[in-house]
C-alpha cells in the first residue's frame, strides 16, 4: 500500500520560505514507531500524520527524534492539504483531534486560522545557569509555559543576530527556547526565534505553538489583541495572532512544494 505524502511550505505565501512540514494521510492509525522512522526519513523539524476519525481527523506530530503535543505549522500544513485534495469544501473548517484537545482550521480567504490554546508564559526569578549561559546577552525577561522557556531580549537586531550556544540549550529541561523582542518594523509587532535541539530542530524556521505563548506575553505588554509577528530565521515567516480569552487564533498561508507517495511497509 502506497499512502499520500506531501511536503508543504507553512506561514509562507511563496515556496522555500516558512517552515516546510510533511503530511501523510493514513487511511487507519499506525504504528507509533513507524511513524517515528518515516518522520526522521523526512527530516523536517515535523511530520503530521492524518487519520480519518468521526467525521473529523486525528491528527499526530512527530519531529525527527520524538513526538510532540503540539505544533502549529504542521497543523495549518495538514488543512492546506485537505483543502487542496477536495477532502473538505473551502468554505468548510477542520476538526483535529489531538494531544492538546480538538484544534480547528478554517479558511479566512486565503488565510488559514488555526483555534489553539492560550500558552502564556509565567515569570522564572531564577532562569537554569544553563539557558543564561547559552544567551550572549542578558535577558530582559525569562518566562515560561509548559512547553517552553520565552526570553525576551533587547533591539529586535540582538534577536536577528543571535548565536545562541545549542548545545548548552539542548541541556535545558524544556521542550524549546524562544527568543523575541519589539519590532522596529511598520506592520510588525514583535520578532522572534525558536530553539528545540532537545527535540532534534536547532532552529525552527517558524513555530506556530510558539506564537501561542509570544501572542498572550506580547498582547498583555502592547495592550492590544490582534498582532503581527515575524519569525526571523533564515526562512522566515509571518504569523498573524489573536488573543481571545483561552484560545490563541494563528493565522498563514501555505504552498505545497511536493506530492508523492510513501511506501507503507509495516506501517499497520
Amino acid at each position: 500500500m502506497n499512502i499520500p505524502m506531501y511536503i508543504v511550505d507553512a506561514f509562507t505565501d511563496r515556496p522555500f520560505a516558512g517552515n516546510p512540514a510533511a503530511v501523510c494521510l493514513l487511511p487507519q492509525p499506525a504504528r507509533a514507531e513507524w511513524m517515528q522512522r518515516v518522520a526522521a526519513e523526512m527530516n523536517l523539524s515535523e511530520t503530521a500524520f492524518l487519520v480519518p476519525h468521526e467525521g473529523r481527523y486525528r491528527l499526530r506530530w512527530f519531529t525527527p527524534k520524538t513526538e510532540v503535543d503540539l505544533c502549529g505549522h504542521a497543523t495549518l500544513a495538514s488543512a492546506h492539504v485537505l483543502w487542496e485534495r477536495g477532502e473538505r469544501r473551502p468554505d468548510e473548517a477542520i476538526a483535529f483531534f489531538t494531544n492538546s484537545g480538538v484544534l480547528t482550521a478554517v479558511n479566512n480567504d486565503g488565510w488559514i486560522r488555526l483555534d489553539f490554546p492560550n500558552e502564556a508564559p509565567v515569570p522564572v526569578e531564577s532562569p537554569p545557569t544553563e539557558l543564561i549561559s547559552a544567551l550572549p546577552v542578558e535577558p530582559l525577561y525569562v518566562g515560561r509555559n509548559r512547553f517552553d522557556y520565552l526570553v525576551e531580549m533587547g533591539p529586535e537586531q540582538v534577536v536577528r543576530e543571535l548565536q545562541p550556544d545549542v548545545h548548552l540549550l539542548q541541556k535545558v529541561a524544556a521542550r524549546g527556547i524562544i527568543v523575541t523582542s519589539r519590532s522596529a518594523a511598520e506592520g510588525v509587532d514583535f520578532v522572534s526565534r525558536a530553539f528545540f535541539p532537545a527535540l532534534g530542530v536547532p532552529e525552527d524556521p517558524v513555530t506556530g505553538s510558539a506564537h501561542c505563548c509570544l501572542g498572550p506575553y506580547w498582547a498583555d505588554k502592547l495592550g492590544k489583541t490582534t498582532l503581527v509577528g515575524y519569525q526571523a530565521s533564515a526562512r522566515g515567516g509571518m504569523v498573524r495572532v489573536t488573543v481571545a480569552g483561552e484560545r490563541v487564533e494563528l493565522e498563514g498561508k501555505a504552498v505545497t512544494v511536493l506530492k508523492g507517495e510513501f511506501t507503507a511497509q509495516a506501517a499497520f
